[in-house]
Formats: C-alpha cells, structure tokens, sequence
C-alpha cells in the first residue's frame, strides 16, 4: 500500500496505467497488467481498505473451468451463451456476453494458481448443470488473495484516494488523472485509465433519474458506491448503456440475519423464510399475486413485487408452516448450500425477536394481522379462505402453484414478514465493447480508457440471470482481467 506521505508529497506522479476503484474488478485488473508485463500501476481506492462490492460476494459463475472439470461435471460454454442471450431477449451486447463466458473458465484457473480454492455448487436446489464456484472464504477470501499478489508485484494501491477527474488533451486524448487523498490533491501522468468504480447504488439523485421503480426505502446491500466512474466518463464524452438496471431480489426482509446454528460460516437470512414457496404473498390490498414458488430465483420474483402498491408485500404463513421449517427444513435457501432440509430450531424465538423491531409480525387471529399490517380485514379473510379451499382442492385455479407447496393456514398464531425490495447494486451505465473498451456516442473507442465490474453496461438485461448463478461476481473479476489486459497492450503500444 502507498502510505498519504507518499501521495502528499510527490504532487504529480506518473503511471502507465490508472485504476479506479479496488474491488474484484480493479485489483484483477491491475494484476492482468502486470502479468503482461507493466510495472507502473496505480490503483486509487476511496475507502480505507480494497474489497468493494467483491468482498461480500458469495459465489460466481464460470464454464468449463479446471474445477468443474476435476468434478466430472461439464458446463458447456455455448449453452450458457445461448442461456444468457436467449434471457436477455438478445437485448445485450452478444460479443460482450461471449468475450465473458469464454474468459470464465479460465479465469478459475488463474485464482486456482494464486491459491483460491473452490467448491463447485447449485445456487439452487437442483440447479443443472451446476455452475456456482464459491471460493474458499468467500469472496471476502478471494480479495484478500488478490490484494496479497497485488503487494507481492509491486502495484500501488492509494486507500482514501479519490479519483476527480480524468484529464485530457484538446485532441480527447488521456493525459491523466486528478485525484484527492488527505484532503490533498494530487495528479498522475497517464495514457490508460480503467473504471472500476462499482456503480452508482448509493446516489439516490441518479437512481431517481435513471431506475423508475426506485423508492427511497429500497434497501442496498452492496457497497452503496456514488457512480464518481460513470460521472467522469460521460464528462469526456462516453456513451452509456443499460443505465437504471439494478440487481434487485425480493420479496425479502433486507439484510436481517436470523441466529441459528445452521451452518458455521454463515448467518441465515430474514429473506430465506420469506422466499420459502409454502407461504403466501399479499400486497397492501390483503391479495395474492403471484405464484409464490418463483421464490426459487428471488431476482426473478421482484418483478411481480415491484408491480404491488408501493412495493410492499407480506410472506405469511402459520405456527403449522413454521413447525414444519424448524423440524423438518426450508425447502429453498437460495444460495447457502446445506441449508435446505436442515432442521431450525430456535427459529419461532427468532421471529419474535424480530417482531419487536416491526419486521415480522404475529396475530392470533386474521382480523388482528389485518390491523397489524394495515390490510382490509375482510379482503384478507376473503384471500386466506379462498386459498385454504384451493389447498383442499389440491388446485390453485388462478396462479397454478405446485400442488406439494399448497399448506392451509389454519393454525395460530399466524406470522408475517414485512417485506420490502431490495438491491445489490446497479448494473450499467458505461458503454463498451468485448475489449472492455469504453465507447464514444458514434461507439468508437475512447484511447486508453477501460470499465469494468458493474460500471459496465450492454451485459446484463433488466432481470438478472440467475441461470449464470453468480454472474455479476464472475463478471468483475472476468472484466477486470480483460480490461487489463488490453490496457497493457495498449500501453505498449503508444
């Protein structure tokens, strides 16, 4: 790490390539560069410590890689082209979509090297052919891997350093970088900038301008990142694509964890019990909208969320349902393996718990959960009648749910989570091509400057495709080793 003595004192440095931002993206990308065979690097980082959003990832997506291979289980490159496109409506950039897939694989083995160790998973139960690589601790883990080597090739990461502007001449050309640290600023001399900013999710004033169903109470659970990459591109002239797309799941109870020794690494989430497809979801007018079962891709179910009054739902479900949970497991738990079919005990006590701070509420009757979450009590009588006679039936005659996920509520004490939709970041904003090149309004590359990670748009549709399970993590390391490496071999060749 580059100490603020250093920074403060040489007023302009210089660099051949500028990275900004220190998440999965830039430090990938930084280390790509330097593998093909720059020594002057520099990374600024505006937080006190590299990770981003990275470093609270899970798992990510790749094909045909060395540990799938090692496990017999083969994932085709093609149908998962084919897969994200076919999602997409071919809405994205296919030349984009393929330069990261065929990458992937590869790129597995290059952490492989570095000491990443990985466990090929199903997100979800079932999940076929399996495509989720979770690494070794994480991607908290993985970064901590990616900072060592960064340090051990010499590349100069400033922490507390704020990129403001980046300089060109009167012909567009880069020539550097302005960039604060300490309350200090200080220029870098440079031909190639990469952008690794991680996105925009914690600018309210653009997510209202650019995200229509954006509400001011939508939680973030990423690094809630200013959009400072997609301001200073689009200053010198960049284009923008997929701008608005966030990365939103739902129903969920945000980020609340529940304490339950189901797995040792790994805290259980509010959101894991409202996803479960044996309860039932009401909107603010006591009615069901949706199959609950999409609750197995939780950002594919955020659609019908998004479309209810104020997007507010409830999961409900009664003291039967829960019984079932704590003896016998979740059906779902989307992305934790081991979880589903695991018992939970302990987990009424947590609801309770969690009832005191107004994010899950008890009744014990219909009528009192109708004046606790603000519903018509006769509405909600009407739904839950009618849906403990479609149970009877084993038939739901309107959204069709599975049989084996219809369950009466009948029991009280009756339960409902409050649930609102959440975030993990944005997705788009800066146009480019499959080199990681940054477009101009005529889609000519900008010389010497690059995005990456979630800055990038022209990758991922208004949906996020679940079936490349952990495709935005995979896409930040994938990028950042593509950016990188053509910065290099720009570098080289000026």
């Amino acid at each position: 790490m580059i100490s603020s003595e250093t920074a403060n004192r040489n007023k302009t440095l210089m660099a051949d390539l500028v990275i900004i931002g220190g998440g999965g993206t830039g430090l990938a990308a930084a280390l790509s560069a330097v593998e093909k065979g720059l020594r002057n690097v520099i990374v600024l980082e505006k937080r006190s410590s590299t990770g981003g959003n990275t470093a609270r990832a899970r798992g990510m997506f790749a094909a045909e890689s060395p540990a799938q291979k090692r496990e017999m289980i083969y994932v085709s490159r093609e149908d998962c082209f084919k897969k994200a496109m076919n999602w997409a409506h071919w809405k994205v950039n296919p030349r984009l979509v393929r330069a990261f897939i065929d990458k992937s694989g590869d790129t597995i083995r290059w952490l492989e090297e570095k000491g990443v160790q990985f466990e090929v998973s199903p997100l979800w139960i079932n999940q076929m052919p399996p495509n989720w690589h979770i690494p070794k601790g994480y991607g908290a883990g993985l970064m901590k891997v990616l900072a060592r080597e960064c340090e051990r090739m010499g590349i100069k990461i400033f922490l507390k350093a704020e990129a403001k502007k980046i300089v060109t001449n009167g012909q567009g050309n880069i020539t550097g970088v302005l960039a604060v640290k300490d309350g200090n600023e200080f220029a870098i001399t440079t031909h190639s900038v990469i952008i690794s900013s991680g996105g925009y999710g914690g600018n309210r004033e653009l997510l209202k301008k650019y995200c229509p169903y954006y509400r001011d109470d939508m939680f973030c659970g990423g690094v809630p990142n200013k959009g400072d990459g997609l301001l200073m591109a689009t200053k010198i002239g960049a284009a923008t694509e997929g701008l608005g797309i966030l990365q939103s799941a739902g129903p969920g109870g945000g980020m609340e964890t529940l304490r339950i020794n189901t797995h040792p690494k790994m805290s259980l989430l509010l959101m894991s019990i409202s996803l479960e497809p044996n309860t039932i979801w009401l909107n603010k007018k006591g009615e069901r909208f949706v199959d609950e079962t999409t609750g197995y891709n939780h950002f594919e179910s955020v659609n019908a969320v998004i479309r209810q009054p104020d997007n507010l739902t409830f999961a409900i479900f009664d003291s039967q349902i829960l019984r079932n949970m704590e003896e016998e497991g979740l059906f779902i738990c989307m992305g934790i393996p081991g979880i589903p079919g695991r018992k939970l005990p302990g987990l009424e006590e947590q609801l309770r718990l969690k009832s005191k701070k107004g994010l899950v509420k008890i009744a014990s009757s219909w009528d009192e959960m109708a004046e606790l979450i603000g519903v018509d009590p006769k509405a909600i009588r009407t739904t839950i009648d009618e849906y403990n006679s479609n149970c009877e039936q084993g038939y739901d005659p309107i959204f069709a749910k599975e049989r084996r996920y219809l369950q009466p509520l009948r029991t009280a004490p009756y339960y409902a989570i409050v649930c609102h939709v959440g975030f993990l970041g944005t997705i788009g904003g800066i146009k480019t091509n499959e080199h990681m090149e940054i477009l101009d309004e005529q889609d000519n590359p900008i010389p010497g400057l690059y995005v990456g990670g979630i800055d990038a748009g022209g990758w991922q549709s208004e949906t996020y495709c679940a079936e490349l399970a952990g495709s935005t993590f995979s896409f930040a390391i994938n990028s950042g080793r593509i950016a990188g490496e053509n910065a290099a071999q720009y570098v080289f060749g000026k």
